[in-house]
Formats: C-alpha cells, structure tokens, sequence
C-alpha cells in the first residue's frame, strides 16, 4: 500500500511540474526547423507561419534550415531534440512518410519519436520544363520524351522527396521513362532548371511562384486532382491523359516526443487561429498553396494516409533511401 501511495504521488508530481512548465511556457524564443534550404516550398509556408504563430504565442519563432538527404537531416536533429516546446519542426508530410516507408536505415521513428500538432498548407505540385524543350503540352512532352534515346533529366529537392517519388509516380502512370536528379532542396533543383542542366522538375506552386513569367521554362500541368484555384488555367495531368494522378504535397508541424500535450495543444490551437488571419491567408494564396490546419489527431490520420499511398508507389518503384 506504501509503495502503491509513493508511486501515485510521484505521478501526481511529475503531472503538477508538467503543468506548471506549460503554463510558463513560452519564456524564450522556439526554434523551428526546416528541412531544407531557403526558396523552396517547406521554407515559404514554414517562414509565413512563423512570422504569425510567434506573434500569436509571444515568442519570436526563428527558422533554422537544416537541409539534407532528402529532409532526413532537419527531422532526425528534430527528433533527437529535447521535447521542451523550444523547437518545433515544420516539414514536408510527404517526404517523412516517403522516408518511413523507403528507408533502410531510420535514424528515428515518424510515429514515435515525432508528435503531430498540425497541418500547416497542401500544395499541388506542377510539371515544368525548360523553354528550350519543344514541347508545350503535357500530350507533346510524352511523345518527345518516348522518342529519346537518352531519358530527360527530372530534378527534385532530394532522393526520396515528394518531389522525387511523384516524378516515379509519374514515370509508372504515364509509362515514360526519366533519369533522376537529385539536389539538396527545391531551390537549386529549380536553378539547374532555369538554366538549362536537367529538362523536367514536378516541383511545388511556391517554389515555381516566383518563375511563372519567366521565359527560361514552361510550367505544363499540376499533379492535383483538381485545378489549382492561383492558376486555373492550366489543366491537371488528369485531364491531359495521365489516369488517376493526384498528387498533393502537405506541410506540416510537429515536435519531439515528450513533449508536454498541454503545449501541443496551445500550439495546434495557435496554427488554427492564426490561419484565419487575412494577412496569412493572402500570402499563402500568393504562395500557391491552401491553408490546412488540423488538430493533433486529424493530423495523425493524414499522416497515416500518406504512409499507405507512398508505400504502394515504393512497392512498384522499389526505391531504396
């Protein structure tokens, strides 16, 4: 009966610390990592979060962009940090369930050493080529592509990226073959693009933002099942032919294990207040992506969703991280 009473206290008082740590929270500024380099999707919609959800918590959120092996440098220095509620990690859904399938070696693991506390946007990729390729549709792209002797190049921001298996979703779906290259982010892979290195990306609507005008590439058609509302005008791999493509990526929060439920909460809480703001909605729109913001279980739902499309792409691909 001592023991059982000793053992109830001692529950009780790490329970009372927890709550008292939670209520002081935040007292510093939260660190938020992102698993890739600047100018590319993850890091926009990661830097106008911060910007809104450190105004919303009274701390100042500072990005720190951990980019690498596809993502899995940022999330495994995520996973291994101190469950406290001074960092975060803001990542691509995709590419952590991508990896949790595909990988060999797993330096952690996405469904316990990761906590859910929302989704942050969804974005529908776009297939872009250089302008120098003859093509101007997605028809045409697949014809010149089958003709080749030599496969196009597709870049992506890394080996097992969003962007690198849905270039492998694609290559299944519209039987054409392609050679991948992989870079260290969406930004470099999008300047090898620009200047003419690699032929093709299936790159995020951010990442390319800044490039619709521009006259060094031709942006054919987005993976989404449905058309993108920022650019209606371009059809969807669906409508040029390609069956049942649907491809969108989601970006989204989540924190190391252990930390307190009382702060993810305040946190999720604070991603959907904030997502209601005009000024936030407004830049991502201009960003090209939707905001998604969901509750810690909604989000878990998701992320499982995710594991079983990507395993079934895997399966076919046998791609090997």
């Amino acid at each position: 009966m001592q023991r059982r009473n000793f053992l109830c206290a001692t529950l009780a008082a790490v329970a009372t610390t927890r709550t008292a740590f939670a209520q002081s929270w935040p007292s510093k500024p939260i660190r938020m990592i992102v698993p890739y380099p600047p100018g590319g999707a993850n890091d926009i919609t990661a830097r106008i979060y911060g910007q809104h959800l450190g105004s919303a918590l009274g701390q100042s959120i500072v990005i720190d962009n951990r980019a690498g092996a596809g993502g899995e440098i940022g999330a495994e220095a995520a996973a291994n940090s101190v469950g406290d509620g001074y960092t975060l990690l803001f990542a691509a859904i995709g590419t952590l369930t991508i990896h949790a399938v595909a990988a060999t070696s797993k330096p952690y693991d996405l469904n316990t050493d990761l906590m859910p506390v929302s989704m942050g946007a969804g974005v529908p990729l776009a297939l872009a080529v250089r302008a120098s390729l003859p093509v101007n549709s997605v028809k045409e792209f697949l014809v010149y592509a089958r003709a080749q002797k030599q496969p196009l190049t597709y870049g992506s921001a890394g080996n097992g990226s969003t962007q690198h298996m849905t270039g492998e979703y694609f290559k299944q779906a519209a039987n054409v073959g392609l050679l991948h290259v992989p870079y260290k982010g969406s930004g470099p892979a999008m300047t090898d693009l620009l200047g003419g290195q690699i032929d093709v990306v299936f790159e995020t609507l951010p990442a390319l933002s800044a490039h619709y005008a521009n006259p060094k590439i031709k942006i054919l058609a987005v993976t989404s099942g449905t058309r993108s509302s920022m650019l209606p005008e371009l059809m969807t791999l669906r409508e040029a032919g390609v069956a049942d493509f649907d491809v969108t990526t989601y970006y989204g929060l989540l924190a190391p294990k252990g930390t307190p439920k009382a702060i993810v909460g305040q946190v999720s809480a604070a991603m959907r207040d904030v997502a209601k703001k005009p000024e936030l909605l407004a830049a991502m729109n201009k960003a090209g992506a939707d905001v998604v913001t969901t509750t810690p279980e909604r989000m878990q739902a998701m992320v499982q969703a995710e594991i079983e499309k990507w395993a079934r792409v895997q399966k076919t691909a046998q791609i090997k991280l």
